[in-house]
């Protein structure tokens, strides 16, 4: 198992590339499957998660072929094989997201329990309650077993604006027979590229980027190509570095309007930041200071669906928050385990009081020193990247395995900005 080293206290300084969208990018790869031509991808993040995907859909008998940096052909053609492999499954919890092609393109799935990061329980009701709306029958027995002779188009309320629940119906939907409306959908920027994925290929969707999406079904899908939208989590998770190194970085390739629902919460931390085009400058020397709410109230920043703050982002704000002056309540709705790995960041001093499973009161700034700790998941271990960076002294993060499922090469890009950090075999 792979550790971060990292020798705290450098600015960091420089311009990174965003890389792809990794939450885009694993329901499109899924996507490929409706197709009957080959489709090529590009922007594709090199990430664990992406590799897993590719070897899921490559297991079941389609054509993968990786065309140089991140580019992927992938050939559908010919009817892919209906059942997932277990082990594979349990790595990523997006194995899900096959669900919705596979039956679609075949009438069967066959879905082991798919995997992904423990923050709580990731509830997969909103998903088969779809697919039965849409004509399926599920079988629940350690894993799912979907069958339909031929999905038609139906109403779904979705009961939670679930993101990939939200994609697997629209996956269903849009070879099925007749009209489908999905209301409470998800809008997210990565469903939002789905969606514009899946017309560029001949489906018929109205309503991208609200939550009521209208499709009509297709009799086909043909291949094509697609450039995969940049990672705004990416982004935000590199303004947060910035903010809190006491360098100048410049972040290229972002989409500003996939930012917004992220700025007012980064505000309220005192993070200074400009756009120009399609990049974001974090200037040098920010002085964090937390902005109270009318009446010197403490604030609180919360996530939700888009356009809320992203739940994704809440362990990033809240390593950010240790170095800003003033008091900040964090309120992360979505999963329970989410914030329990802030003992971590109380060890290296931070002034953190951990009210319950999803809320947590951080006083700043607090004066960061080097530790060992070990990342639960992908964002916890990034927010724990960020307080080693502005700690004083060494940091070893163990278990960074999780942070490469989302980060691309994170190492070597942090080096590049001036980051002290290496990779080793323990």
């Amino acid at each position: 198992m792979e550790s971060f080293v990292i020798e705290g206290g450098q600015p960091l300084n420089g311009r990174v590339r965003a890389a792809g969208n990794k939450n885009a990018a694993l329901p499109i790869v899924a996507a490929c499957l409706l197709a009957d031509a080959p489709v090529t991808l590009t922007n594709v993040p090199a990430i664990l998660d992406v590799d897993t995907m590719l070897e899921l859909v490559q297991g079941l008998g389609v054509d993968v072929e990786r065309l140089g940096p991140g580019e992927v052909r992938i050939d559908a053609s010919e009817t892919p094989r209906h059942e997932l492999d277990e082990e594979l499954c349990r790595r990523i919890r997006a194995s899900i997201l096959l669900a919705g092609p596979l039956l679609a393109r075949c009438g069967r799935a066959v879905v082991p329990p798919p995997g992904g990061d423990v923050i709580g329980r990731r509830r997969l009701d909103t998903h088969v309650h779809a697919f039965e709306q849409l004509g399926a029958t599920i079988t629940v027995e350690r894993g799912y077993t979907l069958e339909a002779p031929g999905l038609r188009g139906a109403s779904i309320f979705l009961d939670e604006a679930s993101v990939t629940g939200t994609e697997n119906a629209v996956m269903a939907a849009v070879l099925a027979r007749g009209e489908t409306v999905v209301t409470n959908a998800a809008s997210e920027p990565h469903v939002q590229d789905l969606c514009r994925f899946l017309r560029a290929l001949g489906a018929d969707i109205e309503g991208i980027g609200t939550n009521v999406l209208r499709i009509r079904g297709v009799e086909r899908l043909r291949g094509g190509e697609w450039r995969i939208c940049p990672d705004h989590i990416e982004i935000a998770s590199f303004v947060g570095l910035g903010a809190v190194t006491d360098g100048e970085l410049v972040i290229e390739d972002v989409e500003p309007e996939h930012l917004v629902a992220i700025w007012p919460g980064f505000e309220r931390l005192g993070v200074r930041y400009e756009i120009e085009g399609s990049t974001v400058r974090v200037p040098a020397g920010q002085e964090l200071v937390i902005r109270d709410d009318l009446g010197a109230q403490i604030p609180k920043i919360e996530d939700g669906p888009w356009p809320g703050f992203p739940a994704d982002l809440t362990s990033i704000a809240l390593a950010v928050a240790t170095q800003a002056r003033g008091t900040v309540l964090i309120f992360e709705k979505m999963f329970e385990n989410r914030l329990f790995f802030v003992d971590k960041l109380v060890t290296m001093g931070a002034r953190i009081i951990l009210c319950d499973p999803h809320r947590a009161v951080v006083s700043g700034p607090a004066r960061l020193y080097g530790e060992r700790m070990e990342s639960p998941d992908i964002r916890a271990g990034m927010a724990m990247l960020i307080a080693g960076l502005c700690a004083e002294g060494r940091s070893t993060i163990g278990n960074v395995g999780q942070i490469d499922r989302g980060y691309e090469r994170i190492d070597e890009r942090l080096r590049q900005l001036g980051a002290r950090i290496e990779r080793t075999a323990g």
